[in-house]
């Protein structure tokens, strides 16, 4: 069993995350099956190390289940799984990004590493930012009809 981070992972926390098959971690995967293998340890590892992540799936689900719930059209639901799919796609990449950047500065400060880090972060920022304007417009309206009718 995995243990719970709740922060960035120490190098022996981390040891024990990342199984020791990954030693070969440079060479391609050896079926497609591995592949998926390999994906699925990098949402794992970001979902039980990274807040976000976890507070992202959170929003995601209760978008996509409001909507389900709303009745929403089938194409208003796919907007807003892909722009919340977008979303955590993009908070997998900071993580990629900064564990990257750590590794490769050692973990000390460098301006560079700064910016990198920053930058990565704000793409996760403007897309979520982007995904509340695109649920907020297609949920705000049916939900508030139903608020209204309630009364």
């Amino acid at each position: 069993m995995s243990p719970k981070i709740s922060s960035s992972p120490t190098p022996t926390s981390l040891q024990t995350l990342v199984s020791n098959e990954r030693e070969f971690s440079w060479k391609v995967a050896s079926n497609l099956f591995v592949s998926f293998k390999y994906a699925w340890a990098g949402i794992s590892y970001s979902f039980q190390t990274q807040r976000n992540f976890r507070i992202h799936v959170s929003v995601c689900a209760l978008a996509i289940g409001l909507s389900v719930f709303l009745h929403l059209q089938a194409v208003e639901i796919a907007v807003i799984g892909i722009t919340s799919g977008l979303v955590l796609a993009l908070e997998l990449l900071n993580t990629a990004i900064e564990s990257l950047v750590d590794l490769t500065v050692k973990q000390t400060y460098h301006e560079l590493a700064k910016i990198a880090k920053d930058c990565a972060a704000g793409a996760v920022l403007v897309s979520a930012l982007v995904a509340v304007l695109v649920a907020g417009t297609l949920l705000l309206p049916p939900l508030v009809r139903l608020i209204i009718s309630a009364l």
